[in-house]
């Protein structure tokens, strides 16, 4: 098992230079992304004709490596999407988590309520086809449910976090089984995807929320750090199993941890 890097280096003479050029490209790009959800998005189709993408997607998938690219990220993608409909399972470390696997495939994201009130950044997300969730309500998450069997049914992907929030510390936390029923009974396949954030091929915990560590504060922490790469693994899908979901969210974290864990090839 390899180690992980808790920290950056103690001093960053370069940050302050990163943040001239990085935050003006930052809101340049938000505004490029308003206008992809104004323009694009409330017109395109959302799901994939004859196995093509739709050039929503496309739209998507280019905003989000730009985003990612204006944070100093080279991104590097192992493995194979499935084609609509699926659901996606992934780790949750960073609100960045979402856009890492928009940079390689769209899908309809589930989230927190609270992303729905966050200036333009909710908007967007709700233009996306976020489905906005509110933990901890049981009336909630039978909704969440029955909208995703709806989408997958429809033949759109959706993808979830199973831990139900993020994990800390590099620590993977338990996966929810309940959300696993969506897939049985859209009869869609499942397909655990492994995000992390890495440096020289060794796995970096600290570009999630550290303690108290507001969105803002995250964000610029971020946006004047050094490069990192971040790695989207598509893993091989989990089997259809009619009696055991929880066995489904066994098999997927444990893909995942696998993923996690290995060293990444120079």
């Amino acid at each position: 098992m390899e180690a992980a890097t808790a920290n950056p280096a103690p001093r960053d003479r370069v940050r302050p230079l990163r943040y001239v050029w990085r935050v003006p490209l930052l809101l340049a790009h938000i505004v490029f992304g308003v206008l992809i959800c104004a323009l694009i998005l409330s017109w395109s189709g959302g799901f994939m004709k004859n196995g093509r993408e739709p050039f929503a997607h496309r739209a998507i998938r280019l905003w989000s490596n730009l985003l990612l690219k204006v944070f100093g990220f080279r991104v590097k993608r192992q493995g194979t999407p499935l084609g609509d409909p699926v659901l996606f399972v992934a780790n949750h470390t960073s609100w960045l988590d979402i856009v890492m696997v928009h940079s390689q495939r769209a899908a309809c994201f589930v989230a927190k309520a609270e992303i729905a009130r966050w200036p333009v950044v909710g908007w967007m997300a709700a233009r996306g086809g976020t489905i906005f969730h509110r933990r901890g309500n049981n009336h909630s998450l039978a909704s969440v449910m029955a909208v995703m069997v709806e989408r997958l049914r429809a033949g759109r992907s959706v993808a979830v976090f199973p831990e139900g929030g993020t994990g800390h510390n590099g620590v993977l936390r338990v996966f929810h089984a309940r959300i696993f029923q969506a897939a049985l009974d859209a009869e869609v396949p499942v397909q655990p995807v492994s995000l992390r954030f890495a440096r020289d091929g060794r796995r970096v915990i600290d570009a999630g929320f550290r303690e108290n560590e507001s969105f803002v504060g995250n964000i610029l922490r971020l946006l004047g750090g050094p490069p990192l790469d971040v790695e989207v693994h598509f893993l091989e899908p989990v089997a259809i199993s009619a009696d055991g979901r929880r066995r489904m969210a066994d098999t997927a974290r444990e893909r995942i941890a696998l993923a996690l864990d290995t060293d990444t090839p120079a």
